[in-house]
C-alpha cells in the first residue's frame, strides 16, 4: 500500500509499521536482519543501562553505521572514518549529545564533530537513545515527508523532526501510537515496498531490471 503523509488513519500507519521487519528481510542484504535487531533492540538497552551518563563506543558507532548503510545507500568511506575514531572521543561527543536532549539542534552539533558523522548519522545515534524525540533521517522517509531526500543539512533535519513529531501527535489523538521513530519506519517500509513491486509483479516471468 502507498502511504500519503497527510493520511490520518492510524490503522493505515500501523499496517505500514507492522510490515517493517518483513521489508528488512526482503532486501536480502548480508547481516541486515541482525544489524537491525542490534540497532532497535540491543543498542537502546546498552545506552539506557549507562544512565544517567549514557554514551556510545566506537564499536557501537561502527555497528550503527553498518546498519544505516545496509538499510540505505552503501558508502564504505563513512564506515572507515567512524571505525578509526578514538573511543574516548566518541564517548565524549555522544555523552554531550545525549545530555543536550531534548535540544536536537545542539545534540546533532555535538555529534557531527566526529569524522564521518553528518546529521543523518547523528540522527540515527539520537534515535537509538530517544526514539520518542529524534527520528532517524532516512532518505525514504525524507522523500515522503518533505519531498526531498538530497539535503542532509541540520536545518532540513530539524524540519523533518517537526513534521514527524507533529504527525505522531496527530495519530496519538486518534489512537495508540508510540512516536516519530515509528512514523519513519512506517514511511520507510512503504517506500521499500513500492520500489520492489515491479520486481514482485514480474516474478512469474523474467525478473524486471531496475
Amino acid at each position: 500500500m502507498e502511504l500519503d503523509f497527510k493520511c490520518s488513519d492510524v490503522g493505515a500507519w500501523k499496517e505500514a509499521l507492522s510490515s517493517y521487519e518483513s521489508r528488512i528481510e526482503s532486501l536480502n542484504k548480508p547481516d541486515l536482519v541482525s544489524l537491525d535487531q542490534f540497532y532497535r533492540v540491543k543498542l537502546p538497552c546498552l545506552l539506557h543501562d549507562r544512565d544517567p551518563n549514557p554514551y556510545l563506543t566506537t564499536s557501537e558507532l561502527s555497528q550503527l553505521m553498518k546498519w544505516k548503510l545496509s538499510r540505505g545507500k552503501w558508502r564504505p568511506r563513512l564506515l572507515d572514518f567512524v571505525s578509526s575514531l578514538d573511543d574516548s572521543v566518541v564517548k565524549s561527543a555522544s555523552e554531550k549529545a545525549f545530555k543536550s536532549l531534548p535540544d536536537i539542534s545542539k545534540a546533532v552539533k555535538e555529534l557531527t564533530v566526529l569524522k564521518g558523522v553528518g546529521p543523518a548519522t547523528a540522527s540515527a545515534v539520537l534515535a537509538a537513545y530517544a526514539p520518542d524525540i529524534a527520528p532517524f533521517m532516512s532518505d525514504e522517509a525524507m522523500e515522503v515527508a518533505l519531498g526531498n531526500s538530497k539535503d542532509y543539512s541540520l536545518k532540513q533535519y530539524l524540519l523533518f523532526v517537526t513534521k514527524l513529531q507533529d504527525k505522531s501527535k496527530e495519530l496519538k489523538l486518534k489512537g495508540e501510537w508510540d512516536g516519530p521513530s515509528d512514523i519513519e519506519r512506517a514511511l520507510w517500509s512503504c517506500t521499500v515496498r513500492s520500489k520492489s513491486q515491479p520486481e514482485e509483479k514480474s516474478s512469474s516471468g523474467k525478473k524486471r531490471k531496475r
